[in-house]
């Protein structure tokens, strides 16, 4: 079924100003659909035909092809990301691992808000770099993986899949590309098969995808020059430069601006347009009879489904004959195919086409529906109230005759008539029961593992994002049609330098508790003051506070009390920690008491502009270790690149560490500092730094010791003293062999001996784009590599410059350290403390 085309689009070409970069900040606000949207909307309406996207991480995604196969076909078109990007760097704060995974989810959601699609998942935890697609099935759970990617196809049912990664070709790149390949290509047929993961049936059915194909590109043959000389005769071609006048952007404009999204990864790009090809590589299944369109062989009408050609009937006639300026023109007949879509017996597409006829409807009357707590936040058995706006902009008649509160189902009869654009508010009082859960990303409930996390639910396997528990369902009687609509209660207000915010609103624990550092380091065995911040979840808050520790470690006192007025306001209590005398580690746990009860998280925000606010729910605790560590200066200055937790993690073991603005740079301003850190990737991200590196090598020259930790190897000058080259040389493996190249230096023996057991416990890599060439005045100081690879050496390198010593290194100290692992603190402060040879 091809959709079909009106002049009438052809005079509109209203330029929309696309919702597109702040998609998911306004994906918790009442849409607000043009008539051209509702076009579109029913355009999508009239298209029963799914795609399936499969690759490893955020950012793999082709946007061009999910906007294409989403707004040009109009198909229902999800993206599998196997991973939440959980492993990567972040370029605009300081969050890593599950935070990070947190931030980059929303960047997919607002990505798939700009360009049409929608977003799945796996249980797959993104370990870092991986070589090959063996080493990532060492670490990955590969037969659960593999169940949930048939999980995904069950559940979405998608017509054809497409692979971002080759199959065919592991070890030739990022083993978590290669494995995503492998199990699409395995799951295509697992999928259909009745006795693979039949644990599944209970809530799904089997499903055979049409064909599967491998999205190629000039990168896949090495250049742009090759890739043309390839012959492309069996391949699927399309153009997915093509231009949308309803949106006033073309295809790649589109794709361009979703990919901008992932902020977090420095994704940030200028928009492209025009003609632009897009290839795909048959692999199996059914081969389409037309190669430019990939739904070809495929029933993508109404009449796919049984009662489906009478709603085909009402809908095509909408679409051709559409009133630009008065949608609501056409509710008597969108009615009528959403009372047929009511009774279809396929379950799949009556749940799919319900839903957006109901958006249509919904925006064709112009029916505004808003709940709006008083506040972002509740607690189990708590009162909250919300305040309800309705506004019915339509000439047909409009009933809201009910609300009904989730999830305790709470019903409340309102019988209120909204007459044309004469808005009506109330509000109630809501009290939720305990049995609610807290508002928190579903797969950090339980502990998880280095390659999986644990979700217990199957049903919840591959949602995106926590679905919001505190939803409304409002029962209208529009046009003598029943219809209800569910929406989740938000949080709106206004700042006067912002304007109009809205806000998820949450469930969230009557108390939560923070250990003010995640990582503390006991450089001597005489005690600490330990602070722990109790933040109240409701007003009159009252309990007390303990504070477990490690085996032969202590806490005084053994609880304290605290007493909080307000909501959402901190109360800070002290407990003095006393360590081992011997070296050791383990873990502090803070722990809130009320009425008995035990509350034993900690609320972390993130709070980033171009994403909504997250909250998560984290066990309340902190690594200690108990080090005997020498060190020799105290004042350190740091240079921020993409940002890291390094500074926080120094000042731990007793530096003042200040932070340096580059832009104020000069030879005497340095003068001041022991030694100087430039952090991860600033030769990349801050271009005025190649500017004051004249300064920084002065330092150096007149005494000073300059450590550069990692930048990559693309576009960029670190500007050293003497010759050296980044390379993609890295070392993945946390635990692999390190061997010391120079044994008698004194970065291995000054103020601290370090041995091969400072390389135990290491977390995630030991290090990545180390330089593979350098001029002889460096000194590599280790050796390492990875299974079947020869030996990297340039890990850290020292040379003396003047009188002091310039240090690159790409071992991955902005993951060590925070992570509070021993050897790398023993090593980085025998870095900062480097006497010249």
């Amino acid at each position: 079924m091809t959709t079909h085309k009106v002049s009438k689009m052809e005079k509109k070409p209203i330029l929309i100003l696309l919702l597109l970069a702040s998609a998911s900040i306004i994906a918790q606000k009442h849409q607000k659909l043009t008539s051209n949207q509702l076009y579109e909307k029913i355009q999508k309406l009239n298209f029963l035909g799914s795609a399936m996207y499969i690759a490893a991480h955020p950012d793999d995604e082709n946007t061009r092809l999910i906007a294409y196969l989403a707004n040009e076909k109009k198909a229902r078109t999800a993206y599998l990301s196997l991973t939440r990007g959980d492993g990567g760097q972040n370029l605009i704060g300081s969050e890593m691992r599950e935070l990070l995974g947190v931030i980059r989810t929303q960047e997919l959601l607002a990505a798939r808000g700009v360009d049409g699609g929608e977003q799945r998942f796996t249980r797959a935890n993104d370990f870092g770099y991986s070589k090959h697609s063996d080493e990532t099935f060492t670490i990955w759970d590969k037969e659960k993986i593999l169940s949930d990617v048939v999980w995904a196809i069950r559940t979405f049912k998608p017509d054809v899949i497409i692979n971002r990664f080759n199959h065919r070709t592991p070890g030739t790149t990022h083993g978590h590309h290669t494995a995503s390949a492998m199990m699409s290509y395995e799951a295509f047929d697992l999928a259909g098969d009745s006795k693979k993961y039949p644990e599944q049936l209970t809530f799904v059915d089997t499903w055979q995808p049409k064909s599967l194909f491998y999205n190629l590109s000039w990168w896949s043959y090495g250049s742009r020059e090759k890739f043309e000389k390839v012959d492309k005769s069996a391949w699927l071609t399309f153009d997915i430069g093509v231009y949308y006048p309803l949106k006033g952007v073309s295809n790649n404009e589109l794709a361009s601006i979703a990919s901008s999204q992932h902020l977090c990864q420095g994704f940030g790009r200028l928009t492209v347009r025009g003609t632009q090809q897009e290839y795909v590589e048959f692999l199996k299944g059914t081969y389409p009879p037309d190669k430019e369109d990939i739904f070809s062989g495929i029933d993508t009408s109404w009449n796919r489904v049984v009662g489906g050609k009478a709603i085909g009937k009402i809908l095509y006639d909408v679409e051709k004959n559409f009133d630009f300026t008065n949608p609501a023109k056409h509710l008597k007949e969108l009615l009528q195919a959403y009372e047929k879509i009511k009774v279809l017996k396929n379950n799949h597409w009556r749940s799919i086409k319900l839903k957006e006829i109901k958006e249509i409807i919904q925006g064709a009357l112009g029916l505004y529906i808003e709940g709006s707590a008083t506040s972002s936040s509740t607690t189990p058995n708590n009162e909250f109230t919300v305040n309800f706006e309705l506004l019915n902009r339509g000439d047909i008649s409009v009933a809201l005759e009910s609300i009904e509160l989730l999830p305790q189902k709470k019903k409340i009869s309102k019988g209120i008539t909204l007459s044309e654009n004469n808005k009506k508010t109330f509000k109630e009082t809501f009290v939720l029961n305990n049995t609610v859960p807290y508002s928190t990303p579903y797969w950090l409930d339980q502990p998880w593992g280095l390659g999986m996390y644990q979700v217990p639910n199957q049903k919840l396997i591959g949602d995106p994002e926590t679905e919001k528990k505190t939803k409304v369902i409002y029962n209208f009687t529009i046009g003598g049609s029943l219809i209800s609509f569910t929406k989740p209660i938000i949080y709106r207000y206004s700042k006067r330098d912002k304007g109009e915010i809205y806000e998820p609103f949450e469930v969230l624990p009557i108390v939560t508790t923070k250990l003010a550092e995640k990582v503390l380091i006991f450089s001597k065995d005489s005690p600490r003051k330990i602070k722990v911040q109790v933040r109240a979840g409701k007003n009159k808050s009252r309990g007390v506070v303990r504070l477990e520790a490690p085996k032969n470690w202590k806490v005084s006192p053994t609880e304290l009390p605290f007493d909080i007025a307000q909501k959402n306001d901190i109360q800070t209590v002290e407990f003095l920690v006393t360590p081992t005398k011997k070296e050791s580690e383990g873990k502090l746990k803070a722990k809130a008491i009320i009425n008995d009860k035990v509350y034993d998280k900690e609320l972390v925000e993130i709070n980033h502009a171009h994403i909504p606010k997250q909250r998560v729910l984290l066990p309340s605790a902190a690594k200690v270790v108990r080090l005997n560590l020498k060190k020799e200066g105290n004042h350190i200055g740091y240079i921020q690149g993409s940002g890291d937790a390094v500074p926080d993690a120094l000042r731990q073991i007793g530096y003042k560490v200040s932070e340096i603005d580059i832009q104020n740079i000069t030879q005497e301003s340095l003068e001041v500092f022991d030694a100087i850190v430039v952090g991860i990737r600033a030769y990349n991200t801050k271009p005025l730094l190649q500017f004051k590196q004249k300064y920084l090598l002065a330092y150096v020259e007149g005494g000073g010791n300059l450590i550069v930790q990692y930048n990559t190897y693309r576009r960029v000058d670190v500007k050293p003293p003497f010759p050296l080259t980044l390379s993609r040389d890295r070392v993945t493996d946390e635990n692999a062999a390190v061997s010391f190249l120079a044994k008698d230096h004194n970065i291995l023996n000054y103020p601290n001996k370090i041995t091969q057991n400072d390389f135990d416990g290491w977390v995630q890599e030991r290090g990545l784009y180390f330089p593979n060439t350098w001029s002889d005045e460096y000194t590599p100081i280790l050796s390492m590599h990875d299974v079947g690879e020869t030996s990297k050496k340039g890990s850290l390198l020292v040379a003396k410059y003047g009188k002091g010593n310039y240090i690159y290194t790409g071992l991955s100290f902005f993951r060590e350290l925070p992570a509070g692992v021993p050897g790398a603190y023993k090593l980085f402060v025998n870095l900062l403390s480097s006497k010249s040879e």
